[in-house]
């Protein structure tokens, strides 16, 4: 591709703002709360989409659409479930977290607000909980790579290690300069643009075959089974795909997002925002994949490449339904979910690394210019860790996505509902959670089991959180005390 192409151009300017972005919330960050946290000073649109996009990666625009073009209709309720999760997540989770957090000591991280929550002075679920963020991460993180390689493979050409190198180059950039101010302002802008490219492609694809009704006969024509909502493979194949909703409540790149809400009030509008454009940006995302079907059956000289690989769908029909200034403007959007979610994760890696091990353990006095320092440093490591486990091409977005999302769902999930709403929850209660769900989800994967491993990491981690906590002593009266203080604020509030 020429330098000077109007794809490339297009491309390069949308590179050149992110990254601009990223300098100007160097200027506002001064501290080590800013770098993680931004100050909790986010409004209500901001968390939004910044939740958004940071949840909404690149499988929201390879994964997904592939998905839906190899299997058909019944891949949608991996939508249908992850709708449900989320909103359940900002209606339940969000709101009791964001208070809870400031109450215990301003945690700025998950393991922070564990350690404080249960006032775990052996700082053991500290370790546990920043060990479980850095494995499920580098996997999480190694799926962003894996898109972004096979972006710049689609678009210039490039081998895959190249292409793997040049797509995380710039979310490093600007994570590793303006931290948490830059990831939210930058998946604000990122936000917009997805949403932008998710409507337009399906609707084009569907005039490009003669409408609707044509397109649904196309599809009918190359697999009947592809209509079919139910052909996923049974009830145990519905119940894995709808079980994706339930690893909203332990993301930590999410929940931060909750926790840098300027306050609790920002919650129920942002809330209203975030559940509209994901709702609108799943529709698309399925629509892409699903009539993605019938556009290549009606165009067979174009159907090579995502036969050879499904994760390519919306990155073809991008190409061959645009001209190139469009075109440009609609793969920058698949940049745009990549880097939003890749971010995201780097920061809270970094924060873990950061906060908990380095502050943590062997420098507590460290000052906030040195704080910030370190974590741009670890920005660095673990997406040197994240590009060694994406190195195989073989690489496949949604499955590396599909078992970080159950480790984190597992893991955190019951720890973080059940410590918001439960005071006779213990710190061993959440230890035990915390080693059954991310141990039950590393064990199933290994089974090949067709129950998506969520489902029994999640149970098995609650079950084992109440089982312990009820068979040991009950919390100090200190903690329980807080705990109604929390829940009397949060009613006050109308949660």
């Amino acid at each position: 591709m020429s330098y000077t192409s109007p794809l490339f151009l297009t491309f390069a300017a949308y590179l050149l703002l992110m990254v601009a972005i990223g300098f100007i919330a160097w200027r506002r960050t001064r501290t080590f709360d800013d770098y993680i946290l931004g100050g909790r000073s986010l409004n209500s649109y901001v968390t939004a989409l910044a939740a958004g996009a940071s949840d909404m990666s690149g499988w929201l625009m390879m994964g997904l659409p592939g998905a839906l073009y190899l299997g058909g209709a019944s891949e949608s309720w991996i939508a249908i479930g992850l709708v449900i999760g989320a909103w359940a997540n900002w209606r339940f989770v969000a709101g009791p977290l964001r208070v809870y957090t400031e109450r215990t000591d301003n945690a700025l991280t998950l393991p922070d607000y564990f350690t404080h929550r249960f006032e775990d002075r052996s700082r053991l679920l500290r370790i546990l909980s920043a060990l479980v963020i850095l494995v499920f991460f580098a996997i999480y993180c190694a799926s962003g790579i894996v898109a972004g390689a096979r972006l710049f493979e689609s678009m210039f050409g490039l081998p895959y290690g190249q292409a793997m190198l040049w797509g995380a180059a710039v979310t490093i950039a600007y994570t590793f300069i303006g931290g948490f101010l830059a990831v939210s302002w930058t998946d604000t802008v990122q936000a917009t643009l997805m949403i932008f490219a998710l409507l337009l492609v399906p609707v084009f694809a569907i005039i490009g075959v003669g409408g609707p009704v044509q397109a649904l006969s196309l599809i009918d024509q190359v697999d009947p089974s592809r209509l079919d909502w139910f052909a996923a493979g049974g009830a145990m194949a519905i119940v894995s795909l709808l079980a994706w909703g339930l690893g909203y409540c332990g993301q930590p790149h999410l929940l931060a997002r909750f926790m840098a809400a300027d306050s609790l009030a920002t919650i129920p509008r942002a809330r209203r925002i975030a559940m509209t454009w994901m709702v609108l940006c799943l529709a698309g995302s399925m629509a892409t994949g699903f009539f993605g079907i019938a556009w290549f059956a009606s165009h067979p000289e174009h159907a090579a490449p995502v036969e050879a690989n499904p994760e390519r769908v919306f990155i073809v029909l991008s190409e061959l339904l645009f001209n190139p200034w469009i075109a440009g403007v609609l793969l920058s959007a698949i940049l745009a979910a990549i880097m939003s979610t890749l971010a995201a994760q780097l920061l809270v890696c970094s924060s873990a690394l950061t906060e908990d091990f380095y502050r943590g353990f062997l420098r507590p006095r460290a000052g906030h210019r040195e704080l910030v320092w370190f974590g741009r440093a670890m920005v660095l490591a673990v997406a040197a860790l994240a590009m060694w486990i994406a190195r195989d091409p073989e690489s496949r977005v949604l499955g590396l996505v599909a078992y970080a999302w159950a480790g984190f769902g597992s893991a955190f999930g019951p720890v973080v509902v059940l410590s918001v709403f439960w005071k006779r929850m213990t710190r061993n209660g959440a230890l035990a959670g915390m080693l059954v769900g991310a141990a039950t989800v590393l064990l199933w994967k290994q089974t090949g089991s067709a129950l998506y491993e969520m489902v029994p990491g999640f149970l098995a981690a609650t079950v084992a959180i109440v089982v312990v906590s009820l068979l040991g002593p009950a919390p100090a009266p200190a903690l329980q005390a807080r705990h109604e203080q929390v829940r009397a604020t949060l009613r006050e509030q109308g949660y």
